[in-house]
């Protein structure tokens, strides 16, 4: 979450206070204060209950926002990134790595091409003995 108080305080209006407050809206405009007041008295979790109930109209009222501002109606979560910066150093060792490498892979070419060498003479001395 983020380190501003301030948006800490949107980020839970937005999540939890916006939902609970459009199901209560809706409860007093369909029944009034006592269709409110029923969720409180019939249920073990009203918040949670109201909250669920207003979700997705609160859902709806964000993505509104975020079209007339992105991150206003659902909030943009703000990373850090550190990147680790090479030294020189690093890069001698990179390059004195690759270096081992590529010593080995000519090395086994160098192996590889004496073999076909010594494979073709025995072959051409073999077609030429008979």
């Amino acid at each position: 979450m983020a380190q501003d108080p301030l948006e800490n305080l949107r980020l839970s209006l937005m999540q939890d206070l916006l939902p609970v407050g459009i199901a209560m809206f809706e409860r007093a405009r369909r029944g009034g204060a006592s269709k409110v007041a029923e969720v409180f008295t019939s249920s073990s979790d009203p918040l949670k209950e109201l909250r669920l109930e207003g979700e997705s109209a609160a859902s709806s009222l964000r993505e509104q926002l975020d079209k007339v501002s992105p991150g206003l109606g659902n909030p943009i979560v703000s990373v850090e990134v550190d990147v680790d910066e090479k030294t020189d150093d690093d890069e001698m060792v990179d390059k004195e790595i690759l270096l081992k490498f590529l010593s080995s892979v000519e090395a086994r070419f160098d192996a590889l091409e004496n073999e076909l060498a010594d494979l073709s003479d025995r072959t051409s001395s073999s077609t030429v003995d008979s």
